[in-house]
């Protein structure tokens, strides 16, 4: 970078100002900027004499696209660059002149903006070491002794007016210092080629204290600078700022206000309906729903207050929700998605902190473990309000869970407590329909799962039908759940279903009746060894079913051991051999009740009769719409070209009777 100034400087003044290579926050304490800029020179001073002492050089252009292009997610932040400078320096000139008049006002007219504020200023000296340093922050306690006064600000990284560079040309900076009321106003000039020049002004350059920063648009972001995209980021960013804030699009009307203070969920209403009603505009305005109910946030130890909207409508847990968050009143992000537990996805939350850091690019929060602990304490709040609707609104709360009981029972999964709360709420797909673990535990002491949503689909109506309790454990979390309710419920048997269990509830058949059919199942059993199959007969409802495939874990992987076991070689079939366990097999279970099952037991043709038996089985096994394996669909072609075989061929003239 160059300098210039009304007094040639020294080599080693030179030097120490060609380290100040780009901007950063202009705000703070005119003492300790000079402090910092005599430290610069003198360290610049020593490097021009020490051959071994250098310093590192910073090309402009090449660090603005950077920004640009990997820091900051959009040219729109240069907004809040200005409006993040200009608060900063009017809460220092408060901390210095409590009674001083405060005014920031944005304008914006073709192809330019300018920002004024009745901030602290700054001298000469304190341009330079400030404006144009990287890194450099007057607000750093730890480098001018501002400790004490380092949270009241936003910018604690440096960067500064350099943000503005990604949408101008030139930045021009007109500032006049209230710390030295004999420092005359001064000008701070830089172009985007890194050059940048200071000059001192005649005093009634501007007689007050305060800085006014211009930016002449570069080619090519003139569309970041017209009025009402002016106007509408500062909206975004500033709404809740401190400080009352206005903006002029130069049309000649009255300067409208761009802080809209304080929050709604901050603000008085006259009942708790009408404070409900205003929170549901908000979210209406800033999300673009109206939500079912708001949470509050209020976390005063913490710093943070906000408000949750809970979300209309049905969203997938594994949606990340972008949470607003504003820090210190500057809007931060409205993308942050590490600020609520995964669980709560039904909601999303605005709120302001001003303890919770953000990134380099004050674009999102750092994960850090204060931001855990937050995280924590919002979900605990979140959790208290399921627990006040269960206890005092249950009308509410059934709406709620009619919409997102998903992340209800995510929640549950790791709160027993909550799960015995929400248990006469949450909502089961069951064999005696939809309805609560509690309403279901009452009527069936002893409670059957499934895994799948198939085979629940498959056994409920046969289950309903012989009083057997099952449950769809098939969706979401609902296996969890079941698995956790002995420990809420100690005087409930939970097991998953298996064939055994079916087969036990449904009606034996007369034995006369079984005798007289045995011929009939040996070959039904023999047909059906093959696919690990065991046949066998019940009278059960609804008789439109004439059989009924059932499959159980266990059979399954007895199924899957002999596979492998035929496939393998001599070491690993001695090593399945020895895995061999007592498991029962599938079962297929004839409906002697249907009227189409005793026709076939009473067809005279035994290779018929294997045929409709694989016809049974094939049909059996769709209905349970379980994946097929190749064994399956061969017997389905073979059953199925067989019947048409039959069909399509009267008696005497078949091929195998000829």
């Amino acid at each position: 970078m160059t300098s210039a100034q009304p007094t040639p400087p020294t080599p080693a003044e030179a030097t120490a100002e060609a380290m100040a290579e780009a901007t950063a926050e202009a705000t703070t304490e005119s003492a300790a900027a000079a402090k910092a800029a005599a430290a610069a020179a003198k360290a610049a001073a020593a490097a021009a004499t020490d051959p071994s002492a250098n310093t590192f050089q910073v090309d402009l252009r090449g660090l603005v696209d950077l920004l640009s292009h990997h820091l900051y997610s959009s040219p729109r932040v240069y907004v809040r660059e200005l409006l993040q400078n200009a608060v900063d320096a009017v809460t220092a000139r408060q901390a210095l002149d409590p009674e001083a008049v405060i005014r920031i006002r944005l304008s914006a007219t073709a192809n330019r903006v300018t920002i004024e504020d009745s901030g602290i200023g700054l001298t000469a000296a304190e341009a330079h070491s400030l404006l144009a340093t990287i890194g450099r922050s007057s607000k750093r306690g730890g480098d001018h002794g501002l400790e004490t006064t380092r949270q009241e600000f936003l910018g604690q990284f440096g960067i500064g007016l350099l943000a503005c560079f990604v949408v101008a040309r030139q930045i021009r900076v007109v500032t006049r210092s209230a710390r030295d009321p004999h420092a005359a106003p001064v000008e701070w000039l830089a172009t985007d080629d890194g050059s940048y020049t200071v000059r001192e002004l005649p005093a009634d350059a501007r007689a007050q204290p305060g800085t006014t920063v211009v930016l002449e648009a570069r080619p090519g972001a003139e569309e970041w600078l017209v009025p009402a995209k002016v106007e509408q980021l500062a909206r975004d960013y500033g709404s809740l700022l401190p400080y009352d804030i206005t903006f002029d699009d130069g049309s000649g009307d009255a300067p409208r206000p761009v802080t809209d203070r304080p929050a709604v969920w901050d603000r008085a209403f006259p009942t708790p309906a009408a404070r409900r009603v205003a929170l549901a505009g908000h979210c209406e305005r800033l999300f673009g729903f109206t939500p079912l109910d708001s949470i509050d946030l209020d976390l005063p130890v913490a710093g943070v207050r906000g408000v949750a909207y809970v979300l209309p409508e049905p969203t997938s847990p594994a949606h990340r929700s972008g949470h607003r968050v504003h820090l210190k009143g500057m809007l931060l992000t409205d993308k942050a998605d590490n600020l609520l537990p995964d669980w709560a996805f039904f909601v999303r939350a605005v709120l302001d902190t001003d303890t919770l850091r953000p990134t380099a690019s004050r674009e999102n929060l750092y994960d850090d473990e204060t931001l855990a602990a937050v995280r924590e304490a919002l979900g605990a709040r979140v959790r208290g309000w399921l627990t006040e609707l269960a206890a005092s609104e249950p009308e509410r709360l059934a709406a709620f869970l009619s919409v997102h009981h998903l992340g209800v029972k995510s929640l549950a999964r790791h709160d027993a407590e909550l799960l015995g709360l929400m248990l006469p709420w949450l909502p089961f797909e069951t064999s005696d329909g939809s309805m609560s673990l509690e309403e279901f535990a009452a009527a069936h002491s002893e409670i059957h799962f499934t895994r799948t949503v198939e085979e629940f689909r498959q056994i409920a109506p046969i289950a309903a039908a012989h009083g057997l309790g099952v449950i769809n454990a098939g969706y979401t979390y609902d296996a969890d759940l079941l698995a956790l309710l002995p420990s809420v419920r100690p005087d409930l048997s939970i097991a998953e279903l298996d064939a055994g269990a079916v087969t036990e509830r449904l009606d034996p058949v007369p034995t006369a009746a079984e005798l007289a059919l045995a011929p009939f199942l040996a070959t039904a059993r023999t047909r059906l060894e093959p696919q690990s199959c065991d046949v066998v007969l019940r009278a059960f409802q609804p008789v439109a079913v004439p059989a009924l495939y059932l499959d159980d874990r266990q059979a399954r992987q007895e199924r899957d051991r002999t596979a492998a076991l035929d496939s393998a070689d001599s070491l690993w079939s001695g090593i399945l051999g020895a895995l061999r366990g007592s498991a029962p097999r599938a079962r297929l279970v004839l409906n002697h009740n249907n009227p189409l099952v005793r026709r076939i037991a009473a067809l005279p043709d035994e290779a018929l009769t294997a045929t409709a038996v694989e016809s049974l089985y094939g049909q059996a096994l769709l209905m349970s719409q379980r994946p097929l394996r190749a064994a399956d669909s061969t017997l389905l072609n073979r059953a199925f070209l067989g019947l048409l075989e039959w069909a399509t061929h009267p008696a005497g003239t078949r091929e195998d009777e000829k």
